[in-house]
């Protein structure tokens, strides 16, 4: 049952961060001595204006609200009241074209457009703004209302778009988290195989550890009907987000709460104190255990109701986060490297697929794990190719799928304050290079080559890390891990097991070792067997 609620949970980490809208900032600061300033969020389109890279170049401009009205009709303003000033009205019933157009011809110097519903990205054909020579932004309404509590109703305001920067120490925190799991993960692995060899000369403890075992084996069949379920997935979730995101949030709850047990568990038991029992359905439990399943429960709990928190629910989703990858690169073994091979290249296929192939698919262009991962955005209304001001909201407000370690970013920029403050790293790109790492790991154990494989292929998924984090700087978007973690990981392992001449032992697994290990053990046992009868006749 735990296994395959992992598998379930699973599926869903293989998602990449989503692309953020042109965002800026808006400086306030008040006529107050001492003067008091703040910066709020704001999207913009950087095809229709160019807004000046820091407060140093920019325009101040007095602040005019006029947030009763709309602005569809120049009547609805008294005529000089917009001069050479920065106006901020409602957003709806109107095109945001229509509203810079009369915002311009009464004089007005930039149009702030505040709105109620989840800011998003402002999509208007750039030929129809040629006319359009004022910054127009869209501004959360509560961060106008927040403005004059805060700095009264004199306020100064100007626009700028900080360029993002080219390092942000986020990436740092999120690579030492992603090898930490990767490797531990890994050692764990090979420590339980460790203990199933040691169990493999006592028949009742060999007994007794089978029926602990919950691990899950991984044929190549079993991994291409794995790959087809996550395409499938996917493809349900882009259509059907508004629902399923509740439903992998829910799993994610269970799963994540049985991991955080076993990891937990796996400690407290080398612990020699505390050891009481009770007696409960006619089984002899540990008192610490039941203390330990309610913790976990309870972790994860407090995770479901405060998910939304961004000051400190990230830090309870990457714990649990971090002990479902845990969990899964522990329970789920790969037979050998033949399987691995399947698995690393299907999913790299997978992700290169649906990241960008699939944006020449889709009716708007967008790439589908993307879309899934921001979480679609609900359909706009059109009129005439100029998007009317009553778009839908997201289709589950606020939600997002929890199969990432999230890390606050740590730079300052306009992404720190509007939708998107962290530094993302799916599940997925801990998990399928971690079940290669995990694999070498219990080679190593089996073969006993002192740890070889598993030091290359944990430090080249640490070498691929740093690589996906460079392409990220240059590019300056989203980049798909698994396509620079997989070639690095198999490359890396191959190298070593040609250059240590087991190859073939390496690609068809040592569990043929094992098998002869075990045979040997039963004619031993039944050689001494017959050589008692005689003796006891």
């Amino acid at each position: 049952m735990r296994a395959a609620g992992l598998l379930w949970a699973a599926l869903w980490g293989l998602l990449l961060p989503p692309v953020t809208a042109d965002e800026g900032i808006l400086h306030a600061s008040g006529n107050g001595v001492p003067p008091v300033a703040k910066d709020y969020c704001i999207i913009y389109n950087s095809n229709w204006v160019s807004l000046p890279k820091s407060l140093d170049n920019a325009t101040f401009r007095t602040l005019e609200n006029l947030t009763s009205t709309v602005l569809c009709n120049s009547s609805e303003v008294p005529s000089g009241l917009m001069k050479d000033k920065a106006v901020v009205v409602m957003r709806g019933n109107c095109t945001f074209l229509e509203k810079a157009r009369i915002a311009q011809s009464s004089g007005a110097k930039m149009l702030l457009i505040a709105s109620k519903p989840r800011l998003s990205p402002l999509s208007d054909n750039k030929t129809d703004f040629e006319d359009v020579t004022l910054p127009v932004a869209l501004i959360r309404y509560n961060d106008i209302v927040d403005m004059q509590l805060t700095l009264g109703n004199e306020v100064n305001v100007t626009l700028y778009s900080p360029p993002l920067p080219e390092f942000d120490c986020s990436m740092v925190v999120i690579f030492l988290i992603a090898v930490f799991t990767v490797a531990l993960g890994g050692y764990w692995s090979g420590v339980a195989e460790l203990e199933n060899l040691k169990a493999i000369a006592s028949p009742g403890e060999r007994e007794t550890r089978r029926k602990k075992e919950e691990n899950v084996t991984f044929t190549p069949v079993t991994v291409i009907l794995f790959v087809v379920i996550c395409c499938v997935m996917l493809v349900l979730l882009y259509f059907f987000y508004k629902w399923l995101v509740y439903v992998i949030i829910s799993v994610f709850c269970l799963a994540s709460a049985m991991s955080l047990y076993n990891c937990l568990a796996a400690l407290i038991g080398e612990i020699p104190f505390g050891q009481c029992r009770i007696a409960c359905c006619n089984k002899n439990i540990e008192v610490r255990l039941i203390f330990l399943a309610v913790f976990c429960i309870a972790a994860a709990v407090v995770w479901a109701v405060f998910r939304n928190e961004d000051r400190w629910a990230w830090i309870l989703q990457d714990i649990l986060g971090v002990a479902f990858c845990l969990n899964f690169i522990k329970t789920l073994k790969m037979p050998n490297f033949k399987s691995c091979v399947i698995l690393l290249g299907l999913l790299l296929l997978y992700d290169v697929f649906f990241v960008f192939i699939t944006p020449f698919i889709t009716k708007n262009g967008a790439s589908i794990m993307v879309e899934v991962a921001a979480g679609p955005f609900g359909n706009s209304e059109k009129n005439d190719g100029n998007l009317v001001e009553v778009p839908t909201e997201r289709s589950a407000p606020h939600e997002k799928l929890p199969v990432v370690i999230r890390v606050p970013r740590l730079e300052y920029s306009a992404s720190t304050l509007c939708d998107m403050p962290f530094s993302l790293l799916g599940f997925g790109d801990i998990i399928v290079p971690g079940l290669l790492v995990a694999y070498c790991r219990r080679f190593d154990v089996q073969t006993g080559s002192s740890s070889v494989y598993y030091i290359s292929c944990t430090i080249a998924y640490a070498v691929g890390m740093v690589l996906t984090f460079i392409v990220l700087a240059l590019m300056k978007m989203g980049q798909p891990a698994l396509l620079y973690l997989v070639p690095c990981t198999l490359i890396t392992s191959s190298l070593v097991a040609w250059r240590r001449k087991e190859m073939k032992k390496f690609w068809k697994g040592s569990s043929y070792q094992m098998m002869e290990h075990l045979d040997y053990t039963g004619n031993e046992e039944a050689t001494a067997s017959a050589s008692e009868q005689p003796g006891g006749q």
